[in-house]
């Protein structure tokens, strides 16, 4: 496909980790970078923080499933097959449910679960498989669900702790290891604030957007991240495509899934990241390689 290989300037094995909290979040969102470097030789791991156990489902996808989880984890592994990422690892909490469901209380719920615990798991993988790049989502997780924001801040506080011997003990005694870039994933502001004028002009009301009217697109162009790196993943494209449509029960299709596929089939076959490590200076251009400099 005429993508090279990443070679880093000591010769490892070139790895990436995405921390993420639900199936889907790998394909609809990030899919196409995590396709690109898998196809470029990086070794790619997913980290999911549920199997996704309260996402609607239409009866006729839990045929030969005893449950929606079960379901959403096939739908998953199956996507990652097609991004070519090499593990998929999860931190076997429950689905919270969007704000105010009642998902959220739960005691398994990722919702629930202390946040020093959430980090501390994600730390231990980060020393087990010792990423050189690390992604989530961004700090309101791309569209204000609270598993996004909790692995979003799990992920923060596990970067630090994973270099930390100190304020984290590996209970495998693994050694500590810091990635050397994190980033955040983000959605592009600009073409969100068009389609919140567009749904106005149409009738339709921005605050309540998607299959269960539970997305506030007018809130999300409210806040607004810097893009420090725009990754353009047109070469393995059909990849992703296929990932979505894995996720059938979620309304996943070659076009897309979601609001992040319906945002690619208008805005390109681009990811944009928001660069937390090392912080970015004004005087720096827009990365198109989450590998470089390292």
């Amino acid at each position: 496909m005429g993508l090279k290989n990443v070679e880093l300037k000591n010769n490892e094995t070139p790895r990436l980790m995405a921390v993420l909290a639900h199936p889907d979040d790998e394909s609809f969102g990030m899919g196409g970078t995590l396709a690109k470097y898998a196809r470029m030789g990086v070794d790619v791991y997913l980290v999911c923080a549920t199997r996704g156990e309260v996402g609607e489902m239409d009866e006729q996808f839990l045929r030969g499933y005893d449950s929606p989880a079960a379901r959403r984890e096939a739908e998953l592994r199956c996507a990652a097959e097609k991004l070519g990422i090499k593990e998929v690892l999860f931190l076997d909490y429950r689905d919270s449910g969007m704000t105010g469901s009642p998902h959220n209380i739960h005691p398994q719920s990722l919702f629930s679960a202390p946040l020093s615990e959430v980090a501390e798991k994600v730390a231990h993988l980060i020393r087990k498989y010792r990423p050189q790049v690390l992604i989530t989502f961004d700090p309101i997780g791309g569209y204000r669900h609270p598993d996004h924001i909790k692995i979003h801040e799990a992920t923060i506080s596990a970067y630090s702790l994973a270099s930390s011997l100190e304020d984290y003990q590996d209970p495998e005694n693994l050694t500590d290891y810091k990635p050397a870039k994190l980033y955040y994933h983000t959605i592009p502001r600009a073409f969100l604030r068009f389609t919140v004028k567009l749904l106005k002009f149409v009738g339709k009301d921005p605050q309540k957007f998607g299959k269960n009217k539970d997305i506030d697109l007018l809130s999300i162009t409210e806040v607004d991240f810097p893009v420090d790196a725009v990754i353009n993943y047109r070469e393995v494209a059909e990849l992703k495509s296929n990932a979505n449509a894995c996720h059938a029960s979620q309304g996943g299709s070659k076009l897309g899934g979601g609001i992040m596929g319906w945002l690619r089939v208008f805005f390109g076959s681009k990811d944009l990241f928001m660069r937390a490590v090392p912080t970015p200076s004004n005087a720096e251009k827009k990365e198109a390689d989450l590998f470089s400099g390292i």
